[in-house]
């Protein structure tokens, strides 16, 4: 592999060459090398390659590209997807890792970030693998730009954000939600008449949710509809307003009068790690019988139906309010759902045994971190499920109070550099 180049290199490269020894992969995807004192972050780079590479200085390390490849890492392979190498995709970040490599990057970066960021100093075990490290994304968003000959859609090059590349196709999406985007794409002819828009197509149990993001008017949704036969179900975000249901058809399987989930949001990207994920979380959870719970960020419910199965009385907080009567369906009488963002109904959820947190990827709002902290009594348990290990770090450093238990990564995003993480933690003091 000595000598191979970029296809094709990013436009205003940086001039300066430096050498460098690849020691690990950064928190987003790049790997981390040392030309002499200098900590140098270049994308598409392994741990173990020698590679020369372009930088461009900043007042504490360097940003680099691949110039040439010296010498390749153990862990490297060859990318599978065209997009990735010719096109510079930005949606994945570590196709040039085999699998082994990623899991073991992503288990290092757990464990790095806690140490730097969060001061703690604990042993990471092996991330828990998808058992699809391919085709395993049941939603595809992309980014589509009208020009003169037509609707281009797709995603954009990691280095070039503005620009967006034509998708021919996605090794990590299901085949089934492409087939999908191929019904979508050929009704262009009904889109908003503006010059771009986001759409996603998400696999649901009955079909596909589809959903519009951009323009102030649309007259021909239901024609896109009726021109797309997977799709049950139609979501339009125009601008600056909330994302409201158009259409849905009544699948069969939902005929007999069966509640119908807010689908469109909340159907799970990678079904099997949500699973493994899941599972781990029940196992984790020391419930007690009449036990007094909180499922904060609930969602649709998961975590509040199992800890009100197991003999508790449970508050789950949800802002989002299709997911909130989702979850209120599902609850058993003695339990109950708030509405409304965490850190403003958390207090009325107070004082409690157990309590789950699983929030968005910028994690604990910081009155909730605070409340977590100095609540009288602590809760017996905290489990903490994190998308993202820069935020979960920055809020266990909010929490001093709380030591980690136990923490397992989850690999829900092969190929890509994101791990969700599991953090159990018990209150140093009780």
């Amino acid at each position: 592999m000595r000598g191979r180049r970029p296809a094709r290199p990013p436009r205003e490269v940086p001039q300066e060459l430096v050498e460098v020894d690849v020691h690990a992969i950064a928190a987003g995807g790049d790997g981390v090398g040392r030309a002499g004192e200098l900590v140098v972050f270049a994308p598409r780079t392994a741990p173990g390659d020698r590679a020369r590479l372009r930088i461009a200085r900043q007042p504490r390390f360097a940003r680099g590209v691949l110039d040439e490849l010296l010498v390749a890492g153990p862990g490297r392979t060859e990318p599978p997807c065209a997009h990735y190498v010719h096109d510079r995709c930005g949606g994945c970040q570590l196709q040039h890792l085999e699998y082994g490599a990623q899991l073991e990057a992503k288990r290092s970066i757990i464990e790095d970030t806690l140490r730097r960021i969060g001061r703690r100093a604990v042993e990471v075990a092996a991330v828990r693998a998808s058992d699809r490290p391919w085709r395993y994304r049941r939603k595809l968003t992309l980014a589509l730009r009208r020009t003169t000959q037509g609707w281009i859609a797709g995603l954009h090059p990691y280095d070039v954000p503005s620009r967006i590349f034509a998708l021919r196709d996605c090794p990590i999406t299901d085949e089934r939600v492409l087939a999908v985007w191929k019904q979508v794409l050929a009704a262009e002819r009904h889109f908003p008449d503006v010059e771009m828009l986001r759409m996603s197509v998400r696999l649901l149990d009955a079909g596909a949710a589809v959903s519009v993001e951009g323009g102030t008017s649309w007259r021909r949704a239901q024609e896109l509809f009726e021109a797309v036969p997977s799709a049950v179900e139609l979501w339009w975000a125009p601008d600056e307003a909330r994302r409201r249901l158009l259409h849905r058809r009544k699948p069969a399987a939902l005929s007999g009068g069966a509640p119908h989930d807010a689908g469109a949001s909340f159907t799970q990207v990678n079904a099997g790690v949500t699973e493994l994920l899941r599972a781990h979380v029940f196992a984790t959870l020391e419930v007690r019988q009449g036990d007094v719970a909180v499922d904060a960020y609930a969602g649709k419910g998961e975590f509040a139906t199992f800890l009100a199965g197991r003999g508790a009385r449970v508050t789950a907080i949800e802002l989002d309010p299709d997911a909130a009567s989702v979850a209120a369906r599902r609850l058993p009488d003695g339990s109950r759902v708030l509405t409304g963002a965490v850190e403003t109904r958390l207090p009325e959820a107070l004082p409690a045994n157990l309590i789950v947190v699983n929030p968005p990827r910028g994690g604990l709002d910081a009155r909730v971190a605070a409340l977590l902290e100095s609540t009288t009594p602590p809760p017996r348990q905290l489990v903490y499920v994190s998308c993202d290990p820069a935020t979960l770090a920055r809020d266990l450093a909010r929490m001093p109070r709380w030591r980690i238990s136990d923490v397992t990564g989850f690999d829900m995003f092969p190929q890509t550099a994101h791990v969700e993480t599991v953090c159990a933690l018990v209150p140093e003091t009780p």
